[in-house]
């Protein structure tokens, strides 16, 4: 896994009592183990594992660290999850920062077929110039219910990604087994991944893992937080450079 090297901090990583209140250190049940998550297991408590939280602590400040120095080069970082109890968390901490989202099913393509998802991200954008600026009072009310159907469906599908006008420099992954679509993607096109990595799933498909609990929404919303904070620091780099 890349970025393992010491860097000087950016946003800073909790205390471990801060990690532990979350429960960012549950992992799954030991028979569920991946293999090459052995590593980062502290022990094991009633057949669940338990997550280092000291290898979670290093390796969360090496990717907070990229995603500031990605951010300050003027790169996007996209978050991403389709998971029911991170879809909020995702949209509110990417929304606050200013980066492109997706909480609905990936889209096969939105990486690897890029020009597909941008003409959707198009007709979207001219649905809502139409409605906001009257033009739809010329159709029949039908006419009007269906374009409007069709805005909200392509909203809940790419509305997250209606300022992503190029591919980003970096993705933020809740849970890479839930979202394997993205994953791959991200890989094939050689985007990297920061994602948070549960004790059942393959670290190594993960440029920057975070090993920590990916299903307690505490968990969930700690880590993302830290991710939008970061964000922002690398956007505050570049209007000092500005300055």
């Amino acid at each position: 896994m890349a970025g393992d090297k010491k860097e000087k901090n950016m946003t800073k990583v909790p205390e471990l009592s801060v990690l532990l209140h979350a429960g960012v250190h549950f992992g799954h049940q030991s028979s569920k183990r991946y293999p090459q998550m052995g590593s980062f297991i502290h022990s094991t408590r009633n057949l669940v594992d338990i997550i280092n939280l000291e290898e979670t602590s290093k390796k969360m400040q090496v990717a907070l660290n990229f995603i500031t120095e990605t951010v300050a080069r003027g790169g996007t970082v996209l978050f991403v999850s389709s998971k029911r109890q991170a879809k909020a968390v995702i949209e509110k901490h990417a929304v606050a920062c200013g980066m492109p989202f997706v909480t609905a099913r990936w889209l096969g393509g939105t990486f690897t077929n890029f020009a597909s998802i941008s003409r959707l991200v198009k007709t979207l954008r001219e649905l809502e110039q139409k409605f906001a600026g009257g033009e739809m009072d010329k159709y029949t009310k039908k006419e009007q219910l269906d374009f409007e159907r069709e805005m909200t469906r392509l909203h809940e599908l790419v509305g997250g990604l209606k300022e992503m006008r190029k591919l980003p420099e970096a993705i933020f992954i809740v849970d890479i087994k839930k979202d394997k679509t993205a994953t791959a993607e991200a890989n094939k096109k050689n985007i990297p991944i920061v994602a948070l990595v549960d004790s059942n799933v393959n670290p190594s498909v993960v440029q920057y893992a975070i090993p920590a609990n990916d299903d307690a929404v505490k968990s969930i919303e700690l880590i993302t937080s830290l991710a939008a904070e970061a964000v922002m620091e690398g956007k505050n780099k570049v209007e000092v450079a500005k300055k």
